[in-house]
């Protein structure tokens, strides 16, 4: 998924950062923390490498593929993906809100996409609740989901808004593909508020990769939570909004995010502590450096990379196309 924030380019420097500052290598086995994990690009790379994650996002979408990539393992059924993708399209959520087709007004998918979508969504749930496939199955092809339709969505990349017009990606008709199974230590993921989650766990390394600014994830990417919830919100507005009120992140809010990161790192039971953040984030980096340094010895670690862009129109005025982002590290006194 093209994912705003996603470390998939920074995977390099995080990892080499944190093996430095640590001395794990890839043979270490200890555990990883991934708290603001997303599509799970880093917890996912640990996993690979030994460590048992802990993986925890607020978005419900995000803790979809997280139970996949970090939890699963390779006793999965493929048998189903051909009977998912052979199933004839309904009217269901997906088509009646997110369709033009339906009168909705809205266009992030294509009628018979979305009817597809309905019915491979409907078809998973009914087999979980009769007890016909089991947990993890269930979390494999929900996940699956999730990242295929995103690559037939009519929008530019994120979903503040839908195109007016169809794009050829979207066009396609939409096909079910599968998800890679990462063969590792089974971990634990979570789908909590972080500042409670982590008073109650433990380990070796944390690695933090909060929102950096105020636009919140929830609204980006409410028609994924809407497609993994699957609960038949009240929406509202041209674009659909879903109420996400209990979602949305202080670490979004100027006035209260060095509040929230302060409590944060009090509050972890970890050796090692690693922040991503960028130069243009809501908090400093003087506030960063000293909220850090209260509690241990800190360093930090930059590198530039280019920046997230939602289109590929390069007539658009977005800034510098690279920014600088920082890893700030707390070897902490416990």
């Amino acid at each position: 998924m093209n994912y705003i924030g996603s470390k998939y380019s920074l995977l390099n420097f995080i990892k080499n950062t944190i093996s430095s500052v640590t001395g794990y290598n890839d043979e270490s086995q200890y555990v990883f923390a991934d708290l603001f994990s997303g599509t799970g690009i880093v917890g996912s790379e640990y996993k690979k490498h030994k460590c048992r994650v802990i993986a925890n996002d607020i978005q419900y979408y995000s803790y979809v593929l997280n139970k996949h990539y970090i939890e699963n393992d390779k006793n999965i059924d493929m048998n189903l993906l051909d009977y998912f993708n052979n199933l004839e399209g309904i009217k269901g959520f997906v088509y009646y809100n997110y369709c033009e087709g339906s009168g909705s007004g809205r266009n992030y998918f294509t009628d018979k996409n979305g009817m597809r979508c309905d019915a491979i969504r409907c078809e998973l749930e009914r087999l979980f609740n009769t007890g016909e496939i089991d947990e993890g199955t269930y979390f494999f092809y929900l996940a699956s989901l999730i990242n295929s339709i995103d690559k037939y969505a009519n929008t530019a990349s994120v979903y503040g808004a839908f195109l007016k017009h169809v794009k050829k990606t979207a066009q396609k008709d939409f096909v079910l593909e599968a998800l890679p199974i990462i063969e590792g230590i089974k971990g634990k993921v979570y789908n909590q508020d972080i500042n409670k989650l982590i008073r109650n766990i433990s380990g070796d390394v944390l690695y933090l990769d909060p929102p950096y600014n105020s636009r919140q994830y929830c609204s980006n990417y409410h028609v994924l939570e809407t497609i993994a919830r699957y609960d038949n919100p009240v929406l509202k507005g041209i674009t659909g909004l879903r109420d996400s009120s209990k979602q949305k992140s202080e670490y979004c809010s100027s006035k209260n995010v060095s509040v929230v990161f302060e409590d944060l790192i009090a509050n972890a039971k970890f050796k090692y502590i690693f922040l991503s953040y960028n130069n243009e984030g809501l908090m400093s980096f003087k506030t960063i450096k000293e909220i850090m340094s209260k509690y241990g010895q800190y360093k930090q670690f930059s590198q530039e990379y280019r920046r997230f862009k939602a289109d590929k129109d390069e007539n658009r005025n977005n800034g510098a196309n690279s920014t600088t982002e920082y890893l700030h590290c707390l070897i902490k006194e416990v």
